[in-house]
């Protein structure tokens, strides 16, 4: 080999091993060696961003479901120092929706939380026009493809109700039971079922009145409804709407007895609060966050239709703590409830189920699985008053 033939051969040797040396530089510096969230690699959805953004539909003061929505965020921001948490209230379920969360991403934040129903179509658009940004839905269920980057969670809320109705129909001397509600959507309606199949399993007299107002906060048709309610003799409100305030302070008012709704509102009613179903969110949303962040949220069970139930595990919809009309009997009643729900074969909706109309909605042993309940869609028997359209 000729002296220049050796230089030229040491020369490329010595370029190739920069090569390789810069490669591995840029391996470590892109999270191959660990660096950012958990050693997340920065190309999966989700990561990399620098905030939170979290979308309610109402106030985060209303007593109800935004501000459990809003005391879940307040657990992010705790878990999670170094992402900014952006909220916005009061954001309406139509075009607006999608706006806010596009100036949410303007502003460093890759996680969105768009937690309320009617949410859903634009959490999809935003989704779809940014495959980088996770965006999680609560509530909803997406009936298409799930995108790689979007998911829908929830709490089975009908169990709680199922376990409420018992302490209403223990509670109740009139045997009428209030419910307030908004839209005939299966969650409202798997609800207000699980709730008179509670009241009846302690009561078989018990039956629930139904009321509904065509909107999740709307202080005025409230009240309306819970006057219409207590004037037929209702001893006991329920309700589910997004701002719970209204309708408590008007059952306070007359002497009547609340199970509450979303979240704690035992101080509106020192007298007359029995208990509530009602979102412990903070465990569950630092599950996803971290999922998130680490890098792992494509093919995870919240990249999905995801569903938390006592059989599948920590429940975020709680039983609120107990009013003074509850005696330890009740209490009992509904642990023992409680710990059947949890079971394989356990449900508020074990068949056999009578519908409204007589018919047999679910054969006798049947336990129907949450997926069937969620596309509930008539009232059982018990309930007084049509589905509003």
């Amino acid at each position: 080999m000729s002296a220049r033939t050796r230089r030229l051969a040491a020369f490329t040797g010595a370029i190739a091993a920069l090569a390789v040396a810069l490669s591995s530089c840029s391996a470590a510096s892109s999270g191959g060696g660990g660096g950012g969230a958990s050693g997340s690699d920065s190309s999966e959805p989700g990561t990399g961003g620098t905030a939170v953004g979290f979308i309610m539909v109402g106030p985060k003061d209303d007593f109800g479901y935004n501000q459990a929505v809003y005391d879940g965020s307040e657990i992010i921001k705790k878990k999670f120092p170094d992402l900014k948490v952006i909220t916005a209230e009061n954001v309406p379920e139509d075009d607006n929706a999608a706006r806010t969360m596009e100036q949410m991403i303007d502003k460093g934040a890759k996680i969105i939380f768009a937690t309320s129903y009617g949410h859903l179509d634009a959490a999809v658009q935003v989704a779809k026009d940014h495959p980088d940004v996770v965006v999680i839905q609560q509530g909803n269920t997406i009936t298409d493809t799930v995108e790689p980057n979007m998911g829908t969670y929830f709490g089975t809320v009908y169990e709680p109700m199922y376990l409420a109705g018992i302490a209403a129909g223990k509670a109740t001397k009139s045997d009428k039971l209030g419910y307030v509600y908004a839209f005939p959507i299966p969650q409202t309606i798997a609800n207000i079922n699980a709730f008179e199949r509670g009241a009846q399993s302690v009561n078989p007299d018990a039956e629930t009145i139904t009321v509904s107002t065509s909107s999740w906060c709307d202080p005025a048709k409230q009240r309306s409804a819970a006057d219409s309610l207590l004037s037929q003799g209702v001893d006991v409100i329920t309700q589910h709407q997004d701002c719970t305030k209204t309708v408590i302070e008007a059952a306070e008012a007359k002497g009547a007895m609340t199970v509450g709704y979303h979240a704690d509102a035992s101080s509106l009613a020192p007298k007359g609060w029995i208990t509530g179903a009602v979102w412990n969110w903070g465990p569950l949303y630092t599950d996803i966050v971290q999922t998130i962040v680490d890098g792992k949220f494509v093919g995870s069970e919240y990249n999905a239709n995801y569903r938390v139930g006592y059989k599948t595990g920590e429940n975020p919809f709680v039983l609120a703590p107990y009013g003074k009309v509850v005696d330890a009997q009740t209490k009992a009643a509904i642990e023992t409830a409680k710990a059947f729900l949890s079971t394989a074969t356990g449900s508020p909706f074990v068949g056999p189920v009578i519908a409204q109309d007589g018919s047999i909605a679910v054969a006798a042993g049947k336990v129907p699985t949450y997926a069937e309940v969620d596309g509930m869609n008539y009232f059982v028997k018990g309930v007084i008053g049509k589905l509003s359209s």
